[in-house]
């Protein structure tokens, strides 16, 4: 299920990202925090248990780039504000944020309306189903960081 160590996807000196990871689920945050930080590409991770608390951080760093994630990888089902709530409440916040985000939708249900819903969010740029392997954790961030390299050149 989840493998740890070599990046078969190299990317000469890889930038390193901001992640945000949000799920209430604590057993899979850390697994996955696990897996993320074994790719080599995180620089910060900012790991929240619920989207409310997740919201609160966005807005009170919204004015450091430093402080803001590059991606953010969301769990659709969760308590209180769910990861549908999230987005609505993002979409409103991301003409303050310093740079870009990037969202991934996780969830343990292959529902296709739920990815169908999550392609109305500028912000989404995929829907994934759990449990997410370390290969495509990298694969995202390898297509990041090579996609930097032809924008900025």
């Amino acid at each position: 299920m989840f493998k740890f160590g070599f990046n078969p996807f190299p990317v000469m000196n890889p930038r390193k990202l901001n992640i945000m990871l949000v799920d209430d689920d604590e057993i899979y945050r850390f697994i996955i925090s696990k897996a993320i930080e074994s790719t080599g590409f995180m620089n910060k991770l900012f790991s929240f248990s619920s989207g409310g608390d997740a919201v609160e951080y966005l807005k009170n760093n919204a004015g450091d780039s430093a402080s803001t994630p590059d991606i953010i990888f969301l769990d659709v089902n969760m308590p209180y504000i769910t990861g549908w709530g999230f987005l609505e409440i993002f979409t409103g916040l991301v003409s303050q944020l310093p740079k870009p985000v990037t969202i991934y939708m996780i969830s343990a249900s292959p529902d296709e309306a739920d990815k169908q819903h999550s392609g109305k969010f500028n912000a989404v740029k995929e829907y994934l189903v759990k449990p997410v392997s370390t290969e495509k954790f990298i694969e995202i961030f390898s297509s990041i960081c090579v996609t930097e390299i032809f924008t900025h050149n």
